[in-house]
Parts: structure tokens; sequence; C-alpha cells
């Protein structure tokens, strides 16, 4: 999709109105730039070009006075010449927005994607929660983002978007498997996830069975009156659990 079309995409997606609110002039993060009048030391590192594949995430100075900053606590970041709001790797990236901030400036996610162009492979809006209802907005975000290839994360906090954060950078070089749930490849195991495959058998009832019969073949062998006899099974789920295991495979060939 080209910078035209682009425009003409979300130029077509309605913005629901929500009640305004006047900006702080505190210098309080409403979402988009957020200048503040003052900084904190732990606030000021190092301006620099930073390197997108490093150690730190790398932040536009235009988020300087932004409280998520003081939540990014488990990685460095330092300020960095870059076009979106932050980089957490070389192939990743975010926009921050805030709600109410997008209910003021409509046009600025608009205008923050046409900075950004096609760059990132991993493109991520960081939205902050800040009104009461936010439903219809997030709509609007969310239609947006399938349009223009953003992934969409809700945050509540600061702390919550600091830790969002953390985490794409964190996780940047991990492979996949580490997010993953472990598998055991035992044959109880499997035999255990096979039974509770059957509705309304759980975990406690495959160890009940497989306790009472010794081996899933002796179990196939049973009749419905012997299983139903083992605790917590009763006729119902003795005679699914019988179906179940003479159930003719299914040959699609």
């Amino acid at each position: 999709m080209d910078e035209d079309e682009l425009d003409a995409v979300l130029a077509s997606v309605p913005i629901p109105e929500l009640p305004q609110a006047s900006a702080s002039s505190s210098g309080e993060n409403i979402g988009g730039s957020c200048q503040s009048t003052s900084s904190t030391s732990s606030e000021v590192p190092i301006v620099g070009k930073g390197s997108a594949s490093g150690v730190s995430i790398l932040v536009n100075p235009r988020q300087r006075g932004n409280p998520v900053l003081k939540h990014i606590r488990n990685v460095p970041w330092e300020y960095a010449e870059i076009v979106p709001d932050y980089v957490m790797g070389a192939t990743s990236c975010a926009l921050y927005l805030s709600v109410r901030y997008y209910n003021l400036h409509p046009d600025y996610i608009h205008d923050r994607l046409k900075e950004l162009k096609q760059s990132y492979a991993l493109r991520v809006l960081l939205v902050l929660i800040d009104v009461p209802d936010p439903y219809p907005i997030m709509k609007t975000l969310t239609h947006i983002g399938m349009l223009a290839d953003l992934t969409i994360m809700p945050c509540h906090s600061a702390e919550e978007a600091g830790k969002i954060l953390e985490t794409y950078k964190i996780y940047e070089n991990k492979p996949p498997d580490v997010i993953q749930e472990k598998q055991d490849s035992s044959a109880v195991q499997q035999v255990m996830d096979a039974l509770t495959s059957i509705r309304s058998v759980n975990k406690t009832d495959a160890v009940t069975l497989l306790s009472a019969f010794g081996s899933l073949a002796k179990l196939v062998e049973a009749e419905p009156a012997r299983i139903a006899l083992c605790p917590g099974i009763g006729p119902q789920k003795a005679l699914r659990i019988h179906g179940a295991l003479h159930e003719p495979f299914k040959n699609d060939f």
C-alpha cells in the first residue's frame, strides 16, 4: 500500500467523538508528543543515533517527559534520532498514543504513519486507555491497525506500557519456543492428553482411569459398566469414554 492509498483508506475511517478535554499545561502526558518542562536525572541519557540492534531501547526525543520512561527499568534506553517513538530492535518499533490525545488530535496517528511509511516488520501502536469509555476510539484504532499493519497493544498505565516495551526488547532475539507451552513427550502424558480430549474428562479422571486399568489397552477392552465404577466417572461419562475409544478412525483418502 503506497502513501496515497494509505491516505485514502485512513481518511475513510469514521472518528467517534468523546467529550472534549483540555490538554494539561503542567507537563502531564496525555499521549503523542510529550515535552515536559522539567525532567528527573534518570530521564536524561545522552541523545545520539544509537543502534537498533544494540542492547538499548531507542527513544524519540519527543517522548521526553513521558512517564512511561520511568518504568523502563530492566533494559537500558537512550534518546536517538528515530522516526517512531520507540525502537525495540532492528525490525520492531512502537508509536505511543493515548485515547484522550487521539480524541483531541485525530489526525496525529495518520501523520505519524505517513512519516513511518513501511519501515519495520513489527509496528506496534501502544495505546494508553485514559478515558472512562474507550471502546468507540479503540474500535477505530483497531480498524486503522488492520489497514496499516499495526499491532495494537492497549495498556491502562504508564507502568504497563513500560513493561510491554521491555518485553519486546528482552525477547527480541529469543526463539518462539521460549514462550510456547512446554510439551511432555512421554507415553503417559500422551495418553493423558488423549483422554482429556474427550468431553468432560479432566486430568483427575485420566489419572483415575490409568490407575484403575493400568494401561490404555485394558481401558479400551473394558465395558462401560466397568468404567463407570471408577470414582468420579459415572454412567454418562463412562459411555462417552467408551464411545470415544471405539469410534473408528476417519479416512479422508
